[in-house]
C-alpha cells in the first residue's frame, strides 16, 4: 500500500466509527449521478421546444431562457461538468480504496482491486448508466430544474476549464468538422422514426438537400415527349395543338426540333388569335438553353434570371435533347404537381403483387416500389422500365417476351420497332429464379 493511503487508513482506524465514510461516498455518488444527468440533459435538449416553452410558458419561461444562454456557451458549460464529475469520481475512487484496505485487515494487497472492481460497477450502474438514461427522456425538464446549479459550478471551474480549452484550442485540427450531406439525410430519417417529422416533411427535406446534385437530364422532358410546333403552322393549327394538350407554352421550331426559335405563351397567342392576327413571328418568345448535365438548381437560377418558364435542353451536338419547366424543378422539391391534364399514376397495381408500368416509368421508383431495390454495384445505363428491358434482353423486344431480374418477371405487353410502351412486372416463380433471362414466346 502507498505512503498516502496508509496515512489515511491510520485517520481512519483512529476514529470511533471507521465507517463514517460510506455516507461520503453515497454523497460522491449523488454529485457523480448529478453531472452525468446534466451532461446528457444539456447534451439532449431541444432548443426548439425550450423556445417555445420561453415564449408560451410564463411559470418555466425564466428557467427556459437561463438553460438557452448556457446552450450558447455549450462547449465552456460541458468542460466544466465534466471536470466536476472526473473529481468526485477520482475522489470516491481513492475513498473507496482506503475503505477497503481499512476493512480486509490483513488482505491489504487485493485491497485496491477489490475497490476497483466495486467502484467500477457501481459508478457504472448508479453514476452513469441510470442518471444518463433518465436524463435523456427528460432533457429539458431537467436541464431547467438544474440551470442554477448548472451556472454555479460552471463559475466554479471556469479557471480549469479556460485553461483546458486554450489546450484544446492548440491541438484542434484547422478545419472544423461539419455535417455532411449523407449525415444530414441520416438525421432527418432518425427525426422521422422518432416521430420528430413526419413523412412528407422528411421527404421534403431530403429533396432539399438533394436537390443541388439532381442533373437537368434526370428531370427533363425528353426529345420524343416533347410537343412543338413548326413556324409555318397555320393559327387554327395551333390552337388545336394548345387545345388538345393543355399547355400554358410550345416550343417553336423551324423546319426541325433541333432548330428551336424560341416559345410561344397560350396568352399571348389567343390575344393574337381573337384579334385576327395570323403571325406568331411577333410573340415568340427568346429561349433559354441549357445541357443536360447541368445542375437542376443552376438551371433553376438561370430560369429566375431570364424571368421564364421553360428551357432547351441542348444535347454536346447543339441538337435538342429536350425541355425542362419551372414545375418540372418544382417537383423535384415537392413531388408532383398533378393538373387536369395529367395522368394520375403511370405505375398501376394488377392482381395482388403484378404491376403495369409504362415504358417511360422510372426505375428506380419501379424497384423501391416493389422492394427490390438493386446494390450499389449493380449500375445500369437506363433509367427507364422500357429501356432496362432492351437493355437486359440486349435488342427491342417484341410483346410477350420476358426476363427475371432480382426476383422480378418483367413481361413486355406493348411494344413497336422503336420502343418498349408497357410491361408487366410480378415477383418471379421460384423455378424461374435460378434463370436470370427467361423467353417466353
Amino acid at each position: 500500500m502507498d505512503p498516502s493511503s496508509r496515512c489515511i487508513s491510520v485517520l481512519i482506524s483512529s476514529a470511533t466509527n471507521k465507517y463514517w465514510i460510506i455516507p461520503v461516498l453515497v454523497v460522491l455518488l449523488a454529485f457523480s449521478a448529478y453531472f452525468s444527468a446534466t451532461e446528457t440533459a444539456l447534451t439532449s435538449c431541444n432548443k426548439i421546444k425550450l423556445k417555445s416553452i420561453e415564449a408560451n410558458d410564463p411559470k418555466r419561461s425564466k428557467k427556459a431562457t437561463k438553460v438557452l444562454a448556457l446552450l450558447e456557451k455549450y462547449d465552456k458549460v460541458l468542460t466544466s461538468i465534466l471536470i466536476g464529475n472526473n473529481i468526485v469520481n477520482i475522489t470516491a475512487s481513492s475513498i473507496a480504496t482506503v475503505l477497503f484496505v481499512s476493512v480486509l485487515t490483513g488482505k491489504e494487497d487485493i485491497a485496491p482491486l477489490v475497490s476497483t472492481i466495486v467502484m467500477t460497477l457501481v459508478v457504472l450502474l448508479f453514476g452513469e448508466v441510470t442518471p444518463k438514461a433518465y436524463a435523456k427522456e427528460r432533457a429539458e425538464s431537467l436541464a431547467m430544474t438544474f440551470c442554477g446549479t448548472i451556472n454555479f459550478f460552471y463559475i466554479v471551474f471556469y479557471p480549469l476549464g479556460w485553461l483546458l480549452t486554450l489546450v484544446k484550442k492548440i491541438f484542434k485540427p484547422a478545419n472544423s468538422s461539419t455535417y455532411t450531406e449523407d449525415e444530414l439525410i441520416t438525421m432527418v430519417e432518425e427525426a422521422e422514426n422518432e416521430g420528430g417529422i413526419d413523412a412528407h416533411e422528411s421527404e421534403l427535406i431530403q429533396s432539399a438537400i438533394e436537390f443541388n446534385d439532381v442533373e437537368v437530364y434526370d428531370i427533363m422532358v425528353p426529345r420524343v415527349k416533347v410537343i412543338a410546333i413548326e413556324d409555318n403552322y397555320t393559327m387554327d393549327e395551333i390552337a388545336d395543338v394548345f387545345k388538345q394538350n393543355g399547355y400554358s407554352r410550345l416550343p417553336v421550331y423551324k423546319e426541325t426540333i433541333d432548330s428551336v426559335i424560341g416559345v410561344i405563351h397560350i396568352k399571348d397567342f389567343y390575344e393574337l388569335y381573337n384579334n385576327g392576327g395570323n403571325d406568331i413571328k411577333n410573340i415568340i418568345q427568346s429561349s433559354v438553353c441549357v445541357t443536360g448535365n447541368m445542375k437542376v438548381s443552376a438551371a433553376l437560377r438561370l430560369l429566375q434570371k431570364a424571368k421564364t418558364h421553360m428551357a432547351i435542353v441542348v444535347d454536346e451536338f447543339g441538337g435538342t435533347a429536350g425541355i425542362i419547366t419551372m414545375e418540372d424543378i418544382i417537383e423535384e422539391l415537392v413531388g408532383e404537381i398533378y393538373d387536369e391534364h395529367d395522368e394520375i399514376e403511370e405505375l398501376i397495381r394488377r392482381d395482388g403483387d403484378a404491376y403495369i408500368a409504362s415504358g417511360t416509368e422510372n426505375l428506380s421508383e419501379l424497384f423501391e416500389t416493389m422492394g427490390k431495390e438493386p446494390s450499389d454495384e449493380e449500375q445500369f445505363d437506363s433509367t427507364t422500365v422500357g429501356g432496362f428491358a432492351s437493355e437486359q434482353l440486349g435488342r427491342i423486344p417484341m410483346p410477350g417476351e420476358s426476363f427475371v431480374y432480382n426476383g422480378l418477371k418483367f413481361t413486355v405487353m406493348k411494344a413497336d420497332e422503336r420502343k418498349v410502351s408497357e410491361v408487366r412486372i410480378e415477383f418471379a416463380p421460384e423455378e424461374e429464379k435460378e434463370d436470370e433471362e427467361v423467353v417466353e414466346e
